[in-house]
Order: C-alpha cells, then structure tokens, then sequence
C-alpha cells in the first residue's frame, strides 16, 4: 500500500509506515509542505494510487461528493499521544491492508476499524 499522510498527523507516521515496508509521504515532503492544499493532496494521491490518511473531514467530503480522493484512510481518534497513534497503527496494519482490498474508505478509531464499501 502507498499512502499520504495529511498534515495534522506527525511525520512519524509516515516513518513508521516506510520502516514497516509501506511506501510514504507526509505532506511535509511536498513543495507546499504542510500548506498544500486538500485538492493537491488528493489528486497526487489519485496520481499515484495512494491511499489518504488524515483526521480532515473535508477529506471525507470530497471523498463522498466527488470521490476524491479515490481511497480514504479517516483517523477519528481524537487526540493521542503520538506513541499510541504509533501503537494503533502497528496493531491494526494488516487490519487496514485486508480493509482497502475491499473497499476504499475506513474509519480508524481508537477501538475499531469501520469499512464503507
């Protein structure tokens, strides 16, 4: 899985997700870093087959209204530790890969992995 982590989650994220054989991009690492704009990240994402993973709802209505971007990863943890997001992630990574074999929007919460086909 290739993904794009949005600016409001750590680019230890995006690191934790290269070491553990995914390839990523934290927006950090665009032109724009941080600043670039939803619909950058969502065509890039589209471009290059990559799934977004960001806590924006805006994401999740354009994904709805226009479908873009084309596969959606909706952190609805609200705040966490860093470390515990790490956790969260290295808990449910085989989770998340089996979900987007499936479909192409899920929900992660602290407690559950929600698909919406």
């Amino acid at each position: 899985m290739k993904f794009i982590v949005d600016a409001q989650l750590p680019r230890l994220l995006s690191d934790f997700l290269n070491a553990s054989g995914y390839d990523a991009v934290h927006t950090l690492e665009l032109p724009e870093m941080n600043r670039t704009v939803d619909n950058l990240i969502a065509t890039k994402a589209n471009n290059e087959k990559r799934i977004v993973i960001s806590k924006d709802a805006d994401f999740l209505d354009s994904y709805l209204l226009y479908s873009k971007p084309a596969r959606l990863l909706l952190i609805k943890t609200g705040n966490i530790p860093n470390s515990d997001l790490l956790k969260l992630f290295e808990m449910n990574l085989n989770l998340l890969q089996r979900a987007f074999e499936q479909c192409n929007f899920v929900e992660m919460t602290r407690t559950e992995i929600i698909t919406h086909k």
